[in-house]
């Protein structure tokens, strides 16, 4: 049996949903029964198991106060550049995967309410400096 694979585009809104609902503090429980769904097609959503209609994501976008546009932001677009470079949305796509998870959502809102300048910096410099430990212990 062949496993269906879903769209690029697919799950790129589903993840897109996923981050702002977590942004906006919001289960999957809660918009499920503001939209009339069950948690697991909003995690269905998500996953880009399931397409969202265009009405439906209009619904989504209202509950989560954005604009419909907001869950198209650097999709892909499916185009290959010619040189064989990376295109803007590829490179950047890792940002949004991290978005979506809930320790990118906590460690993101955390870190901008902290005003010191210098401190986040150095916050930068330990997070680089703990990734270079890692990459030089694999």
């Amino acid at each position: 049996m062949i496993k269906k694979v879903p769209n690029p585009i697919d799950r790129h809104v589903g993840s897109r949903v996923r981050m702002r609902r977590m942004l906006a503090g919001i289960s999957q429980e809660k918009l499920g029964e503001a939209l009339s769904l069950t948690f697991q097609q909003i995690q269905k959503y998500e996953k880009g198991a399931n397409r969202i209609s265009a009405s439906r994501l209009q619904q989504i976008a209202k509950k989560l106060e954005v604009p419909v546009s907001f869950f198209f932001d650097g999709a892909p677009n499916g185009d290959a550049t010619p040189d064989g470079g990376f295109a803007d949305s590829s490179s950047t796509a890792y940002i949004s995967d991290f978005l979506a998870t809930s320790e990118g959502v906590q460690l993101t809102k955390a870190f901008v309410r902290i005003k010191s300048g210098r401190v986040r910096r150095r916050i930068v410099d330990l997070v680089e400096a703990l990734a270079e430990e890692d990459d030089q212990k694999a």
